[in-house]
């Protein structure tokens, strides 16, 4: 039954219960998110003080590191030592606390503490406050070269350059500010990560994970949909695994479609942070597996630093599936879930 049909004013009361709700969840956010940018904030203090008088960048990357094992160990994975250094970061670029805006999010801050001249850091302060730019707006406009090209614009264009990014972005959305992932790790909260995943790359992802764990080569289970988060990005690894008798990572990603250069660059870069911020020194190079699910062809594709490759070819390849048992693999289970969705639908 909808509201007209019960008539009276049921509409009007949906409509404020429905305000009522999103202003309570925007100062939810407001307030969490403000909290966490303050004990960012003094965690780069903290960081900074211990540091001084003791200039030695040995002892400083030591520091970083000791620090990011005890603080991960005991609230989450959102203290890796590129984590700590960027707090170190915006202690330094905002000393005073006061200064801190509880309009901005962590993702604000980790932007502006890119931007080294203050003027040009302040001006975009004021535009994300006044005009409730988004993290994207702002990376967008800084990246666009907003401030310069306004400098240089004559008095009776500025309006046109000011409104072109309504054009482009909207502006921040409740819904999608309370998904944040920095207040999850924050909160030592779980994502809900199912909206990621498609019924068919599910399904797909479901059994190769069961394939690799049925070799009995090493391969023991870490996670699905593990999260890099780089300079404010947020990207999701399919599956992690890690092999106790290569003694090394292995990620692997799933697409559906054709092998891309984007797709082999984002391995790359998932094989390079993992090499640098998660595996453990005694560990050996990481392995990187690209897998592109088509119609009427799998490509597997083996993502292995240039320094690696050696390591590779003469060891990995001992307990490491070979691209044509992948393929053969990815190629069964796809016909035989489209098979059952074809089934199902018939049922329907």
């Amino acid at each position: 039954m909808s509201f007209k049909e019960l008539g009276g004013s049921t509409e009007s009361l949906y409509q404020n219960i429905k305000v009522t709700l999103e202003d309570a969840r925007a100062k939810a956010y407001s307030s969490i998110n403000f909290y966490m940018v303050l004990a960012y904030w003094d965690i780069g203090r903290l960081i900074v003080n211990e540091q001084k008088g003791k200039e030695r960048a040995d002892y400083g990357n030591q520091l970083i590191k000791r620090l990011s094992e005890e603080l991960t160990k005991e609230f989450g994975k959102g203290f890796t030592s590129t984590n700590l250094k960027t707090m170190r970061k915006f202690y330094l670029t905002f000393e005073n606390s006061h200064s801190l805006r509880d309009q901005l999010s962590w993702t604000h801050y980790r932007l502006l503490i890119k931007i080294e001249d203050e003027k040009r850091r302040d001006f975009y302060i004021n535009e994300c406050i006044n005009l409730n730019w988004s993290t994207r707006q702002l990376e967008r406009q800084i990246n666009s070269f907003y401030y310069e090209r306004l400098l240089s614009t004559q008095e009776n264009n500025k309006e046109e350059v000011k409104n072109e990014i309504n054009d482009l972005e909207k502006p921040n959305n409740i819904n999608e500010i309370v998904k944040d992932p920095y207040i999850l790790e924050f909160l030592n909260l779980k994502e809900n990560k199912k909206f990621l995943e498609r019924d068919l790359e599910q399904g797909l992802i479901d059994n190769l994970q069961e394939f690799l764990l049925e070799l009995g080569k090493g391969f023991s289970f870490v996670g699905r949909q593990r999260r890099i988060t780089a300079d404010g990005d947020h990207f999701y690894v399919d599956l992690v695994f890690y092999n106790y008798l290569l003694k090394c990572f292995v990620l692997i990603d799933l697409k559906l479609g054709k092998l891309t250069h984007q797709d082999i660059g984002q391995m790359d870069f998932y094989v390079r942070y993992y090499e640098k911020e998660i595996k453990r020194d005694d560990d050996n190079p990481t392995i990187g597996i690209i897998l592109c699910s088509e119609k009427n062809e799998t490509i597997v594709k083996y993502s292995i630093l240039e320094e690696s490759k050696q390591i590779f070819a003469s060891k990995y390849m001992l307990y490491m599936p070979t691209e044509e048992e992948l393929k053969k693999e990815i190629n069964k289970d796809r016909e035989i879930l489209e098979m059952e969705e074809r089934i199902h639908n018939y049922d329907k």
